[in-house]
């Protein structure tokens, strides 16, 4: 079957007319939207609030974000960092975006300050920070029958009433059960006693490893609140101090979406803080929304709405035929604003890249992946792994419950927090299934301590707590010589450090071994158990070091770990794949360079034999390249 592609990002021409094209006066006023797959949001911080509130301010702000980014919605602030707006100014505001057909709701950020960036919520010991949070509840949902609580709903103070009520608790469990009380006694119960209307959501930033270490509860919260919401975030993967990954953008939209019954999130949110190259903006607001969020919010109005240009950064690729071209968006807008007083600033790059992204959803159906289950307030030293081994090219489906549907799952160490999961596992192999587990989910539950043996009892392998540097790598199934995964033979890898695995030869199959010092150690282990296969991944030290090996690594590890999926690319670190349940997929590099991407079209996907029965790769598996360029994304259709 021919292969299509749409070059979305790339012509932008119609995309910035049509942007040009908006009125100032907006068009939500018919009700319709600027956009067709979502909403386009801004959020605005108090002491915004406040200067608005003046119509020659707001006139001319207005105009300034609507010429660049048309939107849908703003949220209004009314408390952040000790700061009240008087109910006067939130009113001010709000009726002023009422009369350009604006949604309006209410947000409100319960933070105390900080010192020279590091944060400071309220001392919820503190009778003063306690009225503090409840007054601030209140006067928003005077105003607004929906509300949005900024990042700031956690615990960080340690103050000696703090460590007097923990007592014997560690803090984990004292911030959890103290931000159950928070969540149902200062901030829902003003909140609906001001107005028995309003709707509450809560928004989850973008850490949420470590969530339950400062008393953010995903196993409670999200049906306490009316509605949940996403920090998506990702900024810079280097510069920045937690080092998230370009794919969580998209891959905490997916997780959040299983965290309430009814399955919803409300949207991702995205800023420009901490970016090297306006690139890296568009491709926060694309991963948001190609996974289906329902909104976008932009924080916040100062970049929207200011007269100060936007950074473009250092781009070597500034010349190519790139997705976000920066340089032919300004020149297009700069033609349709002949009379514009200001240069291009952050708003066009949203509004750009939000057009882009709209287009390319007309072609999408609902996302797919293997699914990674990851309980609720399960914290791991595999931090953030499912992340990573997006940016390898593995569509990942993060979920809080355990996936019992799925032909192919995966488990990493935070999947071990679940007391019943290797009865889980052992029913997904009796089914005839295939279940991948890292060395990490291995380490956690190979506890001798446990009557049933604990993982033992399904394949009699351990994490010896040895560490092994290995430095080349071989492919093979089953006895007999593997073949060499180096890109260049003449060239050695650079050294990797793994966790040691010990196994017994011809009960469990290395097939992707790496070798050191004339001794092999698996990087994936096969075992047969009852109808199903059993995988086990071991993951580098370094999770980082999942970009370190060559990409014939992983390569190798997925034509085994997406043996179901209709499609899978071969390519180096940094280029991701997201798949969709009609047959489309996207396929993005975040990549400095033009990159060659093999694509893997299966022959027979979904093959629903046992796993046993079944050997990856074979078949008339079709194959073909394309070039994604640097920073770049495409859109496939079989």
């Amino acid at each position: 079957m021919r292969t299509t592609f749409t070059r979305l990002a790339g012509a932008t021409a119609a995309a910035l007319a049509l942007l040009a094209a908006v009125p100032v006066q907006a068009s939500a006023a018919t009700g319709a939207g600027h956009y067709k797959h979502f909403r386009a949001a801004i959020y605005i911080p108090v002491n915004v609030t406040q200067s608005l509130a003046d119509p020659q301010v707001f006139e001319h702000q207005f105009a300034r974000a609507m010429s660049q980014v048309p939107f849908d919605k703003v949220y209004i602030e009314g408390y952040r960092d000790r700061h009240f707006a008087s109910d006067a100014e939130i009113e001010a505001v709000k009726r002023q975006f009422q009369a350009k057909g604006i949604e309006v709701a209410g947000g409100v950020t319960l933070a105390a300050g900080g010192f020279n960036g590091q944060f400071m919520t309220f001392d919820y010991e503190s009778p003063t920070d306690r009225d503090t949070c409840k007054r601030a509840m209140a006067l928003m949902a005077r105003h607004f029958d929906h509300v949005i609580l900024d990042d700031f709903t956690f615990y960080t103070s340690k103050s000696d009433a703090d460590i007097k009520a923990k007592g014997a608790r560690t803090w984990t469990d004292y911030r959890l059960a103290t931000m159950r009380k928070v969540s149902q006694d200062l901030i829902l119960a003003p909140a609906r006693a001001a107005n028995p209307n309003v709707k509450v959501v809560i928004k989850y930033p973008n850490w949420y490893e470590h969530f339950e270490g400062l008393g953010f509860d995903l196993a409670q919260q999200p049906e306490m609140f009316d509605g949940i919401y996403a920090g998506t975030e990702t900024r810079d993967p280097v510069i920045t101090d937690q080092l998230l990954q370009q794919y969580e953008s998209y891959n905490i939209i997916r997780y959040y979406g299983t965290l309430r019954r009814d399955g919803k999130n409300g949207g991702g949110w995205v800023d420009t803080y901490s970016i090297r190259y306006v690139d890296r903006y568009a491709e926060q607001l694309w991963d948001t929304l190609l996974a289906k969020a329902p909104e976008i919010t932009l924080f916040n109005w100062h970049p929207a709405a200011q007269d100060t240009p936007a950074v473009a950064g250092e781009r070597p690729w500034a010349h190519e035929d790139t997705s976000f071209n920066w340089d032919r968006i300004v020149a297009d807008w700069t033609s349709a604003h002949p009379d514009a007083k200001a240069p291009p600033g952050w708003g066009l790059a949203a509004g750009a890249a939000l057009k882009q992204i709209d287009a390319a959803l007309d072609q999408l159906g609902n996302p797919t992946g293997i699914p990674t289950y990851r309980p609720a307030n399960s914290s791991s030293a595999e931090d953030f792994l499912p992340n990573y081994l997006g940016n390898v090219g593995i569509p990942i489906a993060l979920t809080a419950r355990f996936p019992h549907d799925a032909q192919t799952i995966l488990l990493t160490q935070a999947s071990a927090s679940d007391p019943d999961v290797l009865n889980e596992v052992k029913r997904q192999l009796e089914a005839g299934k295939s279940v991948f587990v890292t060395s990490g989910f291995v380490k956690a539950t190979q506890d001798p301590r446990r009557k049933d043996r604990g993982f033992q009892d399904l394949v009699e392998v351990y994490a010896t707590g040895n560490q092994v540097l290995l430095n080349d790598y071989y492919n093979g199934y089953g006895a007999g010589n593997g073949e060499s995964l180096r890109d260049d033979p003449k060239v050695a890898p650079r050294d990797v450090l793994f966790p040691e695995l010990h196994y017994f030869t011809n009960d469990a199959w290395p097939i992707v071994r790496g070798v050191a010092g004339a001794r092999g150690f698996p990087v994936l282990l096969m075992n047969r158990y009852s109808k199903g296969i059993l995988y086990i991944l071991s993951i580098p030290s370094n999770i980082g070091d999942l970009y370190s090996m060559p990409p014939g690594v992983m390569n190798s590890v997925k034509k085994y770990l997406m043996a179901d999926a209709p499609v899978r690319i071969e390519a180096p670190a940094g280029v991701s794949l997201f798949t969709y349940d009609n047959g489309a997929y996207v396929i993005e590099s975040f990549r400095d360079t033009a990159t060659t991407v093999k694509v893997v079209k299966h022959a027979a996907p979904g093959d629903r034999r046992p796993a046993a029965e079944r050997v990856p790769g074979a078949g008339r598996d079709t194959v073909s390249d394309v070039v994604i360029p640097a920073h770049s994304f495409r859109v496939f259709k079989s």
